[in-house]
């Protein structure tokens, strides 16, 4: 019997900031499931991607993160999503969220009105890659997994910036 996820897991990236082979450590299609190993670090696999960059690097300040994080309240509220938890930072942003729709919708969707707003807000004409193509979209089947990556998303992600995060209420899936 098939049951729909209880929320999805979304991360992407600010363009040109979080390459493959990165010290970190990445994630592609085939390290994309909570808990897996991520990518090792591979410098000559950094430079062959950071050697194809067309446009430059995109941070996000304090005042983009609070743009960003504003955005992605709104849209949720407005296209009736029940929004669990959201950390926008300097490089990257995530955002557990339950919606009725697919999560590669609920992606493009944020990520295009927040490129909006911070396009109008901020007057960021020029900027021609505010993100990186595509992003993970995970499927978070049941409560104690929702728990766990409400958590990873709010306490482990080093010193908190823009961080949002839901009240229990009636109104929750």
């Amino acid at each position: 019997m098939y049951t729909d996820p209880v929320a999805y897991f979304i991360t992407f990236t600010t363009y040109g900031t979080w390459l493959h082979g990165r010290d970190e450590t990445s994630v592609d299609k085939e390290h994309n499931k909570f808990g897996l190993p991520r990518i090792d670090s591979n410098k000559a696999l950094e430079q062959l991607e950071q050697s194809s960059l067309k446009h430059p690097k995109y941070s996000l300040d304090e005042l983009h993160r609070s743009v960003v994080l504003t955005t992605i309240r709104e849209v949720a509220e407005h296209r009736g999503w029940y929004l669990w938890a959201a950390h926008v930072r300097s490089n990257h942003v995530h955002i557990v969220v339950s919606a009725k729709a697919k999560p590669e919708k609920v992606m493009n969707d944020l990520k295009a009105w927040a490129s909006r707003r911070l396009k109008d807000e901020l007057l960021e004409l020029n900027v021609t890659d505010r993100w990186t193509q595509h992003g993970s979209t995970r499927y978070v089947w049941n409560k104690d997994d929702l728990h766990d990556v409400v958590k990873y998303v709010l306490e482990q992600q080093g010193e908190p910036m823009a961080v949002y995060v839901a009240t229990r209420n009636t109104d929750a899936p």
